[in-house]
Protein backbone atom coordinates (compact mmCIF):
# COMPACT_ATOMS: atom_id res chain seq x y z
CA UNK A 1 0.00 0.00 0.00
CA UNK A 2 1.61 3.17 -0.62
CA UNK A 3 2.51 5.73 2.10
CA UNK A 4 -0.17 8.15 0.85
CA UNK A 5 -2.59 6.35 1.06
CA UNK A 6 -1.87 5.32 4.66
CA UNK A 7 -1.26 6.83 8.42
CA UNK A 8 -0.61 6.47 11.76
CA UNK A 9 -3.12 5.72 14.92
CA UNK A 10 -2.27 4.89 18.20
CA UNK A 11 -4.67 1.16 19.75
CA UNK A 12 -3.76 -0.58 22.82
CA UNK A 13 -1.29 -3.39 22.56
CA UNK A 14 -1.91 -5.70 24.95
CA UNK A 15 -2.04 -4.68 28.89
CA UNK A 16 -0.04 -1.54 29.79
CA UNK A 17 1.04 -0.88 26.37
CA UNK A 18 0.47 1.07 23.14
CA UNK A 19 1.60 0.63 19.41
CA UNK A 20 1.60 2.96 16.58
CA UNK A 21 -0.27 1.30 13.69
CA UNK A 22 -0.52 1.97 9.71
CA UNK A 23 -4.30 1.95 8.75
CA UNK A 24 -5.64 3.79 5.85
CA UNK A 25 -6.02 6.88 5.60
CA UNK A 26 -9.84 8.18 5.41
CA UNK A 27 -11.86 10.03 2.35
CA UNK A 28 -14.89 11.42 2.82
CA UNK A 29 -18.08 10.27 2.12
CA UNK A 30 -20.71 12.77 1.02
CA UNK A 31 -22.19 13.93 4.23
CA UNK A 32 -18.55 13.33 6.18
CA UNK A 33 -15.45 15.68 6.96
CA UNK A 34 -11.38 14.58 7.16
CA UNK A 35 -9.66 16.44 10.14
CA UNK A 36 -6.08 16.39 10.30
CA UNK A 37 -5.57 15.86 13.79
CA UNK A 38 -3.06 18.57 15.75
CA UNK A 39 -3.73 17.51 19.24
CA UNK A 40 -5.46 14.80 21.33
CA UNK A 41 -5.67 14.59 25.35
CA UNK A 42 -5.36 11.60 27.43
CA UNK A 43 -7.72 11.13 29.96
CA UNK A 44 -8.46 8.63 32.27
CA UNK A 45 -11.18 5.87 29.99
CA UNK A 46 -7.87 5.81 28.01
CA UNK A 47 -5.56 4.87 30.74
CA UNK A 48 -8.48 2.40 31.74
CA UNK A 49 -8.29 0.50 28.16
CA UNK A 50 -4.59 0.78 28.71
CA UNK A 51 -4.76 -1.79 31.59
CA UNK A 52 -7.34 -3.81 30.38
CA UNK A 53 -5.39 -4.60 27.52
CA UNK A 54 -8.11 -3.08 24.91
CA UNK A 55 -12.04 -2.44 25.01
CA UNK A 56 -13.90 -5.12 26.71
CA UNK A 57 -15.22 -7.56 24.17
CA UNK A 58 -19.20 -7.06 24.11
CA UNK A 59 -19.06 -5.61 27.89
CA UNK A 60 -18.73 -9.22 29.48
CA UNK A 61 -16.78 -9.62 32.83
CA UNK A 62 -13.78 -11.70 32.55
CA UNK A 63 -14.05 -11.24 28.20
CA UNK A 64 -10.82 -10.95 26.32
CA UNK A 65 -10.59 -7.29 25.49
CA UNK A 66 -9.94 -6.68 21.60
CA UNK A 67 -7.49 -3.67 20.69
CA UNK A 68 -8.72 -0.39 20.53
CA UNK A 69 -7.53 2.38 18.78
CA UNK A 70 -7.25 5.37 21.30
CA UNK A 71 -8.58 9.36 22.10
CA UNK A 72 -11.71 10.97 22.42
CA UNK A 73 -10.65 14.39 22.38
CA UNK A 74 -9.05 15.14 19.30
CA UNK A 75 -8.87 18.63 17.93
CA UNK A 76 -7.14 19.56 14.03
CA UNK A 77 -8.26 21.53 10.85
CA UNK A 78 -10.48 20.44 8.21
CA UNK A 79 -8.70 18.97 4.65
CA UNK A 80 -11.47 17.67 3.03
CA UNK A 81 -15.28 17.22 3.27
CA UNK A 82 -18.04 16.10 1.12
CA UNK A 83 -20.46 17.62 -1.53
CA UNK A 84 -23.28 18.00 1.31
CA UNK A 85 -21.40 19.03 4.48
CA UNK A 86 -22.42 22.86 5.07
CA UNK A 87 -20.55 25.28 7.27
CA UNK A 88 -17.24 24.63 6.94
CA UNK A 89 -13.87 25.28 4.95
CA UNK A 90 -10.76 24.11 4.39
CA UNK A 91 -8.59 25.36 6.56
CA UNK A 92 -11.51 25.31 10.01
CA UNK A 93 -9.88 24.70 13.42
CA UNK A 94 -12.54 22.22 14.83
CA UNK A 95 -12.89 20.17 17.90
CA UNK A 96 -14.90 16.83 17.20
CA UNK A 97 -17.29 15.35 19.21
CA UNK A 98 -16.43 11.87 19.89
CA UNK A 99 -20.00 10.68 21.08
CA UNK A 100 -21.72 11.74 17.41
CA UNK A 101 -19.88 8.66 15.79
CA UNK A 102 -22.16 6.24 13.80
CA UNK A 103 -19.83 3.54 14.50
CA UNK A 104 -19.59 4.28 18.18
CA UNK A 105 -17.76 6.86 20.35
CA UNK A 106 -15.13 7.88 18.91
CA UNK A 107 -11.69 6.46 21.14
CA UNK A 108 -14.41 4.46 23.22
CA UNK A 109 -14.67 1.25 21.97
CA UNK A 110 -15.88 2.97 18.22
CA UNK A 111 -14.36 1.99 14.87
CA UNK A 112 -11.80 5.16 15.18
CA UNK A 113 -9.62 6.91 17.34
CA UNK A 114 -9.13 10.40 17.62
CA UNK A 115 -5.36 9.80 18.46
CA UNK A 116 -4.59 9.57 14.78
CA UNK A 117 -2.40 11.92 12.06
CA UNK A 118 -6.40 11.79 10.08
CA UNK A 119 -10.03 11.73 11.30
CA UNK A 120 -12.97 11.19 9.53
CA UNK A 121 -16.30 12.70 10.85
CA UNK A 122 -19.04 10.56 9.62
CA UNK A 123 -21.91 12.84 9.41
CA UNK A 124 -20.64 16.29 9.62
CA UNK A 125 -23.01 18.44 11.07
CA UNK A 126 -21.68 22.05 13.01
CA UNK A 127 -22.94 22.09 16.03
CA UNK A 128 -23.33 18.41 16.22
CA UNK A 129 -20.49 16.36 15.30
CA UNK A 130 -17.44 19.05 15.24
CA UNK A 131 -17.56 23.01 16.08
CA UNK A 132 -15.71 25.76 15.13
CA UNK A 133 -12.64 27.51 17.10
CA UNK A 134 -10.80 30.80 16.32
CA UNK A 135 -6.92 30.75 15.14
CA UNK A 136 -6.45 32.57 18.03
CA UNK A 137 -7.13 29.20 21.04
CA UNK A 138 -3.93 26.92 20.26
CA UNK A 139 -5.01 23.22 19.26
CA UNK A 140 -3.98 21.89 22.72
CA UNK A 141 -5.84 23.98 24.88
CA UNK A 142 -8.92 23.28 22.46
CA UNK A 143 -8.65 19.79 22.80
CA UNK A 144 -9.26 20.41 26.64
CA UNK A 145 -13.45 20.77 25.27
CA UNK A 146 -14.30 16.96 26.32
CA UNK A 147 -13.16 17.49 29.92
CA UNK A 148 -14.39 20.81 30.15
CA UNK A 149 -17.73 19.85 28.60
CA UNK A 150 -18.30 17.03 31.36
CA UNK A 151 -17.39 19.05 34.02
CA UNK A 152 -19.31 22.17 32.98
CA UNK A 153 -22.33 19.60 32.49
CA UNK A 154 -21.79 17.83 36.36
CA UNK A 155 -21.45 21.77 38.17
CA UNK A 156 -24.48 22.54 36.28
CA UNK A 157 -26.50 19.54 37.47
CA UNK A 158 -25.58 20.16 40.70
CA UNK A 159 -27.07 23.51 40.03
CA UNK A 160 -24.66 25.32 42.26
CA UNK A 161 -25.49 29.02 42.69
CA UNK A 162 -23.15 31.94 43.42
CA UNK A 163 -24.71 32.01 47.21
CA UNK A 164 -23.26 27.88 47.85
CA UNK A 165 -20.13 26.85 49.65
CA UNK A 166 -18.97 24.17 47.43
CA UNK A 167 -16.27 21.07 47.75
CA UNK A 168 -15.03 19.63 44.99
CA UNK A 169 -12.92 16.17 45.97
CA UNK A 170 -10.66 15.13 43.18
CA UNK A 171 -8.12 17.35 41.02
CA UNK A 172 -7.73 15.68 37.59
CA UNK A 173 -8.74 17.49 34.62
CA UNK A 174 -12.31 17.22 36.07
CA UNK A 175 -11.89 18.56 39.15
CA UNK A 176 -9.98 21.51 38.04
CA UNK A 177 -12.10 22.44 35.12
CA UNK A 178 -15.15 22.04 37.76
CA UNK A 179 -13.40 24.47 39.63
CA UNK A 180 -12.38 27.26 37.33
CA UNK A 181 -16.41 26.73 35.89
CA UNK A 182 -17.60 27.25 39.56
CA UNK A 183 -15.83 30.48 39.88
CA UNK A 184 -16.80 31.66 36.64
CA UNK A 185 -20.60 30.98 37.76
CA UNK A 186 -19.62 33.56 40.65
CA UNK A 187 -19.62 30.81 42.99
CA UNK A 188 -18.81 32.55 46.41
CA UNK A 189 -16.52 29.67 48.17
CA UNK A 190 -14.65 27.05 46.71
CA UNK A 191 -12.29 24.60 48.30
CA UNK A 192 -10.71 21.70 46.44
CA UNK A 193 -9.93 18.41 48.30
CA UNK A 194 -7.02 16.28 47.12
CA UNK A 195 -3.71 14.42 48.22
CA UNK A 196 -1.25 15.67 45.69
CA UNK A 197 0.50 18.86 46.92
CA UNK A 198 1.21 19.83 43.12
CA UNK A 199 -2.39 19.44 42.21
CA UNK A 200 -3.42 21.68 45.10
CA UNK A 201 -1.14 24.56 43.88
CA UNK A 202 -2.78 23.86 40.60
CA UNK A 203 -6.01 24.11 41.83
CA UNK A 204 -5.46 27.21 43.56
CA UNK A 205 -3.71 28.64 40.39
CA UNK A 206 -6.91 28.02 38.62
CA UNK A 207 -9.05 29.95 41.05
CA UNK A 208 -10.02 27.65 44.24
CA UNK A 209 -10.46 29.76 47.68
CA UNK A 210 -9.19 27.40 49.73
CA UNK A 211 -7.72 23.77 49.10
CA UNK A 212 -7.74 20.44 51.76
CA UNK A 213 -4.66 17.98 51.76
CA UNK A 214 -6.81 15.23 53.22
CA UNK A 215 -3.42 12.78 53.58
CA UNK A 216 -2.15 15.57 56.38
CA UNK A 217 -5.09 17.61 57.18
CA UNK A 218 -8.41 16.43 59.26
CA UNK A 219 -11.19 17.02 56.43
CA UNK A 220 -14.16 18.01 58.53
CA UNK A 221 -12.18 20.35 60.63
CA UNK A 222 -10.51 21.96 57.28
CA UNK A 223 -14.22 22.35 55.75
CA UNK A 224 -15.68 23.42 59.49
CA UNK A 225 -13.42 26.14 59.62
CA UNK A 226 -14.20 27.49 55.98
CA UNK A 227 -17.21 27.18 55.57
CA UNK A 228 -19.22 27.04 58.65
CA UNK A 229 -20.51 24.42 61.32
CA UNK A 230 -23.97 22.86 60.09
CA UNK A 231 -25.73 20.16 61.48
CA UNK A 232 -27.50 16.56 59.71
CA UNK A 233 -31.30 15.66 60.75
CA UNK A 234 -30.67 15.13 64.02
CA UNK A 235 -28.35 17.71 64.68
CA UNK A 236 -25.18 16.37 64.82
CA UNK A 237 -22.63 18.36 63.74
CA UNK A 238 -21.53 18.62 60.53
CA UNK A 239 -19.45 21.17 58.20
CA UNK A 240 -22.43 23.87 56.60
CA UNK A 241 -20.72 22.96 52.52
CA UNK A 242 -23.66 23.48 50.71
CA UNK A 243 -22.69 21.10 47.44
CA UNK A 244 -20.13 18.33 47.08
CA UNK A 245 -18.54 17.71 43.46
CA UNK A 246 -16.72 14.06 43.36
CA UNK A 247 -14.80 13.89 40.28
CA UNK A 248 -12.10 11.43 41.76
CA UNK A 249 -14.58 8.44 41.76
CA UNK A 250 -13.05 6.41 44.78
CA UNK A 251 -14.88 4.65 47.32
CA UNK A 252 -13.44 6.84 50.28
CA UNK A 253 -14.39 10.17 48.26
CA UNK A 254 -17.64 8.61 48.76
CA UNK A 255 -17.48 7.45 51.99
CA UNK A 256 -15.93 11.04 53.25
CA UNK A 257 -19.31 13.17 51.15
CA UNK A 258 -21.49 11.10 53.14
CA UNK A 259 -20.14 11.50 56.66
CA UNK A 260 -20.01 15.02 56.20
CA UNK A 261 -22.77 16.34 54.60
CA UNK A 262 -25.32 18.37 56.62
CA UNK A 263 -28.79 18.38 56.00
CA UNK A 264 -29.69 19.06 52.10
CA UNK A 265 -26.44 18.67 51.09
CA UNK A 266 -26.54 18.24 47.54
CA UNK A 267 -23.76 15.48 46.25
CA UNK A 268 -23.12 15.25 42.46
CA UNK A 269 -20.83 12.43 41.28
CA UNK A 270 -18.88 12.58 38.16
CA UNK A 271 -16.73 9.25 38.41
CA UNK A 272 -16.88 5.83 39.85
CA UNK A 273 -13.70 4.04 38.79
CA UNK A 274 -13.43 2.75 42.47
CA UNK A 275 -17.25 2.17 43.46
CA UNK A 276 -18.15 1.31 46.98
CA UNK A 277 -18.97 -1.73 47.95
CA UNK A 278 -21.53 -1.07 50.21
CA UNK A 279 -23.47 2.39 50.75
CA UNK A 280 -24.27 4.09 53.95
CA UNK A 281 -27.73 4.68 53.49
CA UNK A 282 -28.41 5.82 56.96
CA UNK A 283 -26.00 8.33 56.77
CA UNK A 284 -27.48 9.82 53.48
CA UNK A 285 -31.29 9.59 54.85
CA UNK A 286 -29.18 11.57 58.44
CA UNK A 287 -28.40 14.50 55.82
CA UNK A 288 -31.22 14.17 53.73
CA UNK A 289 -29.06 14.14 51.09
CA UNK A 290 -29.30 14.79 47.24
CA UNK A 291 -27.39 12.34 45.19
CA UNK A 292 -26.81 13.53 41.36
CA UNK A 293 -25.57 11.63 38.80
CA UNK A 294 -23.68 12.94 36.20
CA UNK A 295 -22.66 11.15 33.17
CA UNK A 296 -20.59 12.75 30.54
CA UNK A 297 -21.92 15.43 28.80
CA UNK A 298 -24.81 16.75 26.51
CA UNK A 299 -24.86 19.84 24.21
CA UNK A 300 -21.98 21.45 26.95
CA UNK A 301 -18.93 20.26 24.27
CA UNK A 302 -20.03 23.25 22.15
CA UNK A 303 -20.93 25.43 24.68
CA UNK A 304 -17.28 25.51 26.36
CA UNK A 305 -16.02 26.82 22.79
CA UNK A 306 -16.70 30.55 23.55
CA UNK A 307 -15.82 30.25 26.93
CA UNK A 308 -12.67 28.86 26.16
CA UNK A 309 -11.68 31.33 23.75
CA UNK A 310 -12.50 34.05 26.15
CA UNK A 311 -10.51 32.41 29.26
CA UNK A 312 -8.09 30.06 27.28
CA UNK A 313 -5.07 31.88 29.50
CA UNK A 314 -6.77 30.45 32.62
CA UNK A 315 -7.67 26.87 31.45
CA UNK A 316 -4.44 26.34 29.58
CA UNK A 317 -3.32 25.89 33.20
CA UNK A 318 -4.62 22.60 33.44
CA UNK A 319 -2.54 20.92 31.05
CA UNK A 320 0.67 20.14 32.62
CA UNK A 321 2.61 17.85 29.43
CA UNK A 322 2.76 18.48 25.75
CA UNK A 323 4.04 14.98 24.30
CA UNK A 324 4.92 14.89 20.46
CA UNK A 325 3.25 12.55 18.78
CA UNK A 326 6.50 10.37 18.61
CA UNK A 327 6.66 9.69 22.10
CA UNK A 328 3.25 8.66 22.44
CA UNK A 329 4.34 6.14 24.60
CA UNK A 330 6.17 7.95 27.00
CA UNK A 331 2.42 10.44 27.19
CA UNK A 332 1.21 7.33 27.65
CA UNK A 333 3.50 6.54 30.89
CA UNK A 334 3.25 10.00 32.43
CA UNK A 335 -0.47 9.99 32.11
CA UNK A 336 -0.57 6.50 33.80
CA UNK A 337 1.62 7.18 36.96
CA UNK A 338 -0.21 8.15 40.11
CA UNK A 339 0.20 12.05 40.25
CA UNK A 340 3.18 12.29 37.36
CA UNK A 341 0.58 14.91 35.59
CA UNK A 342 -3.03 16.37 35.37
CA UNK A 343 -3.27 16.84 31.67
CA UNK A 344 -1.05 15.02 28.78
CA UNK A 345 -1.91 16.44 25.45
CA UNK A 346 -0.39 14.94 22.17
CA UNK A 347 0.46 17.07 19.68
CA UNK A 348 0.98 16.60 15.95
CA UNK A 349 2.63 18.51 13.27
Amino acid sequence: MSMSLVMKSVRTNGVDAVEVVEIPRPAPGPRDAVVRVRACGICGTDITFLHLGGFPQDGRPGGAPRPVHLGHEPVGEIVDYGAEVRGLAVGDRVVVNPCSAPTGIIGCGGELGGMTEYLLVEDAVVGESLAVFPDSVPFEVASLSEPLAIARYCVERAEAAPTDQVAVLGTGPVGLGATIWLKLRGVRHVVVVGTSPERLQKALAVGADAVIDCATEDLTARLTELHGRGADRFGQPRPATDVYIDTSGTAAAFDTVVANARRHARFALAAARQPAEEFDLGGMLRSELTFIASQGHRTEMFEVTPELTRHQNLFAKIISHRVPYAEVEKAFELASAADAAEKVVVTLP
